[in-house]
């Protein structure tokens, strides 16, 4: 089980971020130390039309491409509406507080605190990884979706 002591914050910019800006954005986050996981949230960008009379035909969309995030190339799925982070301890949050202050220039943004990711592995974290699953994947599955999350290597 994992140690539910980890704070995690939430970005949450008052606008959906381009790719390009999120992916500025993460690098930026990727330089921190003592980041534990980040999860990107938002409305998703299917392939296809999901439903309506147009079902089944592709779905073009400017904001679904490839971003490379530290050294991990990233195929967004969602438009990024805020970001996740776990992180080691409290300080951590400041360093984060601070490189957001400069980045968000353009257009606000709100930085909570709380707990916004599972901690403790669920029922389909168990179906997909199994009884000794990697503790940094605990809350990440998706059970809709075959694939898994992307690992992206921060510096501790």
């Amino acid at each position: 089980m994992m140690n539910a002591s980890f704070p995690q914050v939430r970005i949450v910019p008052f606008r959906m971020l381009k790719p390009d800006t999120a992916e500025r954005l993460l690098n930026m986050l990727t330089g921190v130390s003592g980041i534990r996981r980040v999860m990107i949230h938002g409305p998703g960008l299917p392939k296809t039309v999901p439903y309506g009379p147009a079902r089944g035909s592709p779905n073009p969309h400017s904001d679904r491409k490839a971003i490379q995030v530290g050294d991990a190339e990233i195929a967004l799925r969602v438009q990024v509406g805020e970001v996740i982070l776990e992180v080691e301890d409290a300080p951590v949050i400041e360093e984060i507080r601070s490189i957001c202050d400069g980045f968000f220039t353009g257009f606000s943004y709100r930085l909570q605190e709380g707990r916004f990711m599972k901690t403790a592995p669920t029922l389909v974290d168990y179906a997909k990884y199994g009884p000794d699953a990697d503790t940094t994947l605990i809350g990440l599955a998706d059970p809709r979706k075959g694939e898994s999350p992307v690992i992206i290597r921060t510096k501790r």
